[in-house]
């Protein structure tokens, strides 16, 4: 048919990419709502709507699958020191209060943050940014929350408004190139806050603790206190005995799961980039201590391989090592995978995941007692009474190796992702703005979700050219047909260049649609979403072909 032949790939016109328009298509579409929105809503807590829900269920189980599922320990992987096995495991949110003392949490897990003695607000320390602003001899650290692209109008605004100057005089004052936190300086005294009129109005830092505290049972004391977890890692390391027990596993070998954390951030912030609940996907990898560095740079560059290999561009991903003064106590070595996501200014990038040699500072810990991190190597942090400051469960968690008899407390590597993170650089990475023709060839702007098929929240669409001639029944059939194995839309509505528009927008890779041709000859037209290549296809080979197009099982 003429409307079909007539399409051509689109005029991509690439565009600096706006958080703002990104943000407004996630509610518009259904990605994503800000949690009990009609109250006002609650900062830093989120809300997946229908394709949110998809896309990150997609993830999860594309992450599960590819280091979980699929896993073949009978083999050794390209790369890999050597084989292992992989195992799951789905740990509680609340556990015994001990558990969170002997990780360090109890002790070390916190931000410092600042308070503003004039507006009463609370901000964390190394979040607040802002740049030295000049007037009349006189020089102030005008600071701001605002987003990165925001920044600099925002300074220079609050500045005028500081120096008393009108619109005309901007030419007045003098604004510092270089935008820094408050952390970086030597005093606060000349800081204007970012809710302030006056100077020197924060307060010097303090720590600030960033555990959920719960109760258990209906008293409600000192000793009913408990936390939410901060992290998934403990529940993997508390059973790590349970699991070598009941599967037989051998070191080495590594443990998955996906859950809930929850952090009392100080300022969340960027969308859902920081959080004060969110999902992990993490690996607690099992390792010999003398192979644990080739582990290590194993883990490393296998996961920075997965993003890519589900459309995450290599030219916004980095590799960064950390310095040793930024090293948790517990780690040896430290590597983050960084997204160059739209809110961060041009050249810096957030943290997406991390991959942490952790030792066997972890399960020393929950055997021994709390070690101290200003021991080298760690002994048992000890309290006044020269007894373990937070003791230990006493169990047994070292490992013997059958085949040399040997015995020892093994290295820990892990990976540790966010859901959370993962689907909104999927979702930064994915939003496209560029041109493709409509169904009469003239080219119109679009907006397309480029999501990696693996990923899309809808896999297909299945539309009837016209509401008439049978068509409808034909796709309705296929439409149940495909549902039974993946998920797919039905639309009948509108003309079929807007139906597409729609789809583009949702991410769907494919769209179907029965036409006259179908009553022919049984074959219906396929379009690629991105390349909007179009083919036929029989009807009874659809399925199959989709399967093979969208990695679906």
């Amino acid at each position: 048919m003429d409307w079909i032949r007539s399409l051509v790939p689109p005029n991509i016109d690439p565009i600096m990419k706006s958080m703002e328009k990104i943000v407004s298509l996630c509610k518009r579409r259904g990605f994503l709502f800000q949690s009990s929105e009609i109250y006002g809503g609650v900062q830093g807590f989120w809300d997946y709507g229908p394709l949110g829900v998809e896309l990150k269920r997609n993830l999860k189980e594309a992450w599960w699958y590819d280091m979980i599922t699929s896993h073949n320990e009978l083999v050794t992987p390209p790369d890999a020191p050597g084989s292992y096995e992989m195992v799951g495991l789905d740990s509680t949110i609340i556990m015994h209060p001990q558990v969170w003392k002997c990780s360090g949490h109890y002790d070390l897990f916190h931000d410092h943050m600042v308070d503003c003695r004039e507006s009463k607000k609370r901000y964390r320390f190394d979040q607040v940014r802002g740049r030295w602003v000049e007037c009349r001899d006189k020089k102030v650290f005008v600071t701001t929350m605002a987003e990165s692209e925001d920044e600099l109008d925002e300074v220079r605004r609050r500045g005028m408004k500081f120096f008393k100057l009108r619109n005309k005089d901007a030419d007045k004052i003098t604004i510092g190139g270089e935008s820094i936190t408050i952390d970086r300086l030597d005093s606060t005294s000349d800081v204007l806050g970012p809710d302030a009129k006056k100077l020197d109005t924060l307060t010097e830092p303090r720590e600030f603790n960033l555990m959920f505290k719960t109760t258990l049972g209906a008293l409600g004391g000192d000793d009913d206190v408990t936390f939410l977890r901060p992290e998934t890692a403990q529940g993997i390391f508390v059973n790590f005995k349970n699991v070598l027990d009941s599967s037989r596993v051998k070191v080495p070998f590594g443990i998955g799961q996906v859950g809930k954390s929850f952090r009392n951030e100080i300022t969340p912030r960027n969308f859902t980039f920081r959080s004060r609940e969110f999902e992990q996907m993490e690996i607690e990898f099992f390792c010999h201590p003398d192979q644990s560095h080739d582990w290590y740079r194993y883990w490393r560059d296998r996961r920075l391989a997965w993003y890519t290999s589900l459309g995450l561009s290599s030219e916004s991903l980095i590799m960064r090592e950390h310095h040793a003064a930024e090293l948790a106590h517990y780690s040896v070595g430290t590597a983050d995978i960084e997204y160059a996501f739209p809110f961060l200014p041009e050249g810096e990038y957030g943290e997406l995941e991390g991959i942490a040699h952790r030792g066997d500072f972890d399960l020393r810990s929950h055997m021994e007692g709390k070690l101290d991190p200003a021991t080298s190597p760690m002994t048992v942090e000890l309290g006044e009474n020269g007894k373990p400051k937070h003791r230990g469960s006493g169990k047994d968690l070292s490992y013997r190796d059958e085949a040399t008899n040997d015995r020892f407390v093994p290295h820990v590597v892990e990976p540790s992702a966010g859901a959370d993170r993962g689907a909104l650089a999927f979702l930064c990475e994915a939003y496209t703005e560029d041109e493709a023709p409509d169904e009469k060839g003239n080219m119109q702007s679009r907006t397309v979700m480029k999501l990696h098929p693996r990923l899309a929240p809808i896999k297909a669409a299945v539309f009837p050219l016209v509401k008439k001639d049978g068509m409808p029944e034909i796709a309705r059939d296929l439409y149940g047909e495909l549902k039974q194995e993946m998920t797919v839309f039905y639309d009948e509505k509108g003309a079929v260049g807007r139906r597409y528009r729609r789809q583009d927008e949702a991410g769907t890779p494919f769209c179907i649609t029965v036409d006259t041709e179908t009553l022919n000859d049984q074959t219906v037209t396929i379009r690629d979403r991105d390349s909007l290549e179009q083919w036929r296809v029989k009807l009874d080979h659809v399925a199959t072909e989709l399967r093979q197009r969208t990695g679906s099982r």
